[in-house]
């Protein structure tokens, strides 16, 4: 009984020669295949007109419909934007001031990243930051240091030149 239904599932048949196959496709009994024919000839039984339908038929169009959506997310859309470095950590001013100029025509969200650095520009430590910008707009942001502590060891900041879209 289950390799009945098995092979139903399948559209595999123990019976030779009463299969969906077309010889003219070269396909033997029973084997179904998304390159077959499965039109009203091609049906065993049931009514006049009556098509047989596989899985297979269904994946032969898949990813040609089309359904008027927006397409990828906005974010996704975005261009990176561009940032300058306005001002380095230094004692008593635990964080970096950076300007990030936003060049899509859309309002989008960035992620900054300034590495803070020592006198012989070995990373103190790397930070980032995420900041909102209006379409063809730039705006200022402070990327902070982890400690305050640590702005005695900093002599200058290196902030990554595009921040992408968040």
């Amino acid at each position: 009984m289950a390799t009945g239904v098995v092979l139903a599932l399948t559209g595999f048949t123990t019976s030779r020669g009463h299969g969906h196959g077309h010889s003219s496709h070269g396909h033997g009994g029973g084997c179904s295949s998304s390159s077959q024919d499965h039109d009203s000839s091609s049906s065993t039984g049931g009514t006049t007109g009556s098509r047989y339908r596989d899985y297979d038929d269904d994946d032969d169009d898949y990813g040609t419909t089309t359904s008027g959506g927006s397409g990828p997310s906005s974010s996704a859309a975005l261009g990176d934007a561009s940032v300058q470095l306005a001002d380095c950590a230094k004692p008593g001013r635990p964080y970096a001031t950076v300007v990030v100029d936003n060049p899509n025509a859309t309002d989008g969200r960035f992620t900054v990243t300034v590495d803070f650095l020592d006198a012989g520009s070995g990373k103190v430590e790397e930070r980032t930051e995420s900041v909102y910008v209006a379409a063809h707009d730039k705006t200022s942001v402070d990327v902070e240091l982890s400690t305050p502590g640590l702005a005695a060891k900093v002599d200058h900041c290196n902030p990554e030149p595009y921040a992408p879209a968040a």
